[in-house]
């Protein structure tokens, strides 16, 4: 098996340990475990570990079987790189240089980035150019560590497609960062915009390190189970990343409380192995 398919941590309740957690995501099918470092100060709070339980942690993994190579960072959507507040902009920054810190002592290798300039206040050309001034110091630092950054699509305006998200990638020229889409985003973006999802994609050729696997349908991006009726395009997304060399897969779903979260993560996998599988 030439590829490897990732759970997201918030596929379970939160609360779990990390034991626990990497159990679960053996025993449902999965090969490794994504984790998340969110806005929420519970898990922001990881940063500020000791080096010693950051090490502690990979080791954990690597003893479970079960690596974990990809942190999905969205703490930035609180804090994000073109705020217009000083403080806010200076903890973006700290969050960054703690977050890479974080994956090398635990042995993670790329940081998906969330895709905004700003989330929760207005946008405009100041807040894009601080964005874009403080994605090259947080390269410089990652590219000094040896850690990946890559974009992940969102679902705002400023990086819903592959095309916008390269738009940096290429002012910033450096190997130390790419892309990480969200496919399911990017078919939303792709019914908004009257284009075709996979020539989007293929933008990326390249420059391509992992892909979201996600169930959506126009205007909803999140809580939809796998072949629930969504739109993404499993198969011509999944084909036209392999052939471009893309052999890291995440399944981006949610636990919903209350729910049979080990039978909805078994079905999640067997689900998505099978789209996978099929187009290699």
């Amino acid at each position: 098996m030439d590829y490897s398919l990732g759970l997201y941590e918030k596929a379970m309740p939160s609360g779990l340990s990390f034991e626990e957690m990497l159990s679960v995501t053996a025993k449902c099918g999965f090969d490794r475990l994504e984790i998340s470092v969110d806005e929420t100060e519970e898990r922001l709070a990881r940063l500020d570990w000791s080096p010693d339980r950051q090490y502690e942690l990979g080791h954990l993994s690597r003893r479970a079987g079960v690596p974990i190579r990809t942190m999905c960072l969205s703490g930035h959507r609180k804090y994000p790189f073109g705020t217009r507040d000083p403080e806010k902009e200076a903890r973006s920054m700290e969050i960054m240089e703690k977050a890479v810190d974080f994956c090398v002592n635990a042995g993670i290798s790329i940081i998906q980035l969330a895709g905004y300039d700003v989330y929760y206040e207005e946008g405009g050309e100041d807040t894009r150019a601080r964005f874009e001034k403080n994605l090259r110091s947080a390269v410089d630092y990652a590219a000094g560590k040896g850690v990946v950054l890559a974009f992940e699509t969102m679902e705002t305006p400023f990086m819903d497609t592959v095309e916008k998200a390269m738009y940096y990638v290429n002012r910033i020229d450096s190997p130390w960062l790419g892309v990480y889409p969200d496919i399911g985003n990017m078919k939303n973006a792709a019914v908004l915009y009257g284009h075709d999802v996979v020539d989007d994609l293929k933008k990326g050729a390249g420059h391509i390190c992992a892909m979201h696997l996600k169930e959506t349908l126009p205007g909803v991006y999140r809580d939809m189970e796998f072949g629930s009726g969504g739109h993404t395009e499993y198969e011509r997304c999944i084909s036209a990343a392999y052939a471009m060399g893309v052999r890291i897969f995440t399944g981006e779903f949610w636990y919903k409380k209350g729910s049979d979260y080990i039978g909805a993560i078994t079905a999640a996998g067997r689900f998505l192995r099978d789209k996978i599988e099929s187009c290699m």
